[in-house]
């Protein structure tokens, strides 16, 4: 008999948070040994090995058809299901997906993390709970400044470019309406210990 799976989405803007509250939500649970699994929506950034380097950079990455939302759904399913998946692994760098994938195991609680979840209408009937990171604009961009300097070796000017032309404007028109169908609404992203405690305290009652 499969285990019954609830799903918890995760979703802001880029630099809102989500992955250091999924983050501590993840180590909280992974010192008790509990049974909980986490997929990143990054991850699900379309192959795209049959374009040049030049072209790769032109993808709007802010944009809901930037993912492959149709695996992740079928991913999501079969995990429901009782079975394993092979979840991508996707290179910032090389703007494409590693050769290598991740297996997932099934589990009582799947955290979803990713910026476009509630946006995707496809997604959302099967997510059980739906959270949405509420951060300002500017913090978000001062946080993906940083990141993307020390992590993903873009330029200030490149990330200057892509935070005017897709970013800001793709955050208005995707990620803020779909804030209105989250059940909970975070402000301070991983600060927020009292978010953090009421999503924690849903998952244990989940997992008795």
């Amino acid at each position: 008999m499969s285990l019954e799976t609830k799903v918890i989405a995760i979703s802001g803007g880029s630099g809102s948070g989500k992955s250091l509250f999924t983050d501590k939500i993840k180590h909280y649970f992974k010192e008790n040994g509990a049974d909980i699994q986490v997929i990143r929506e990054d991850n699900y950034y379309r192959c795209q090995d049959h374009l040049e380097m030049a072209d790769r950079v032109k993808t709007n990455y802010d944009h809901p058809q930037a993912f492959e939302h149709e695996l992740l759904v079928s991913h999501l399913e079969q995990l429901k299901a009782g079975n394993d998946i092979e979840c991508p692994n996707y290179c910032y760098k090389t703007h494409t997906r590693l050769k290598e994938t991740r297996t997932i195991h099934p589990a009582q609680v799947i955290v979803v993390e990713g910026i476009m979840l509630l946006a995707s209408p496809e997604l959302v009937p099967l997510f059980d709970v739906k959270v949405f990171i509420d951060t300002p604009l500017d913090i978000c961009l001062l946080r993906r400044i940083k990141r993307d300097l020390l992590e993903r070796d873009r330029s200030l000017e490149s990330i200057s470019q892509q935070y005017q032309k897709t970013v800001k404007p793709m955050y208005h028109q995707f990620i803020a309406p779909s804030r209105f169908i989250a059940d909970v609404v975070v402000t301070q992203g991983g600060k927020n210990q009292i978010a953090l405690d009421v999503i924690k305290s849903h998952i244990k009652q989940i997992l008795k």
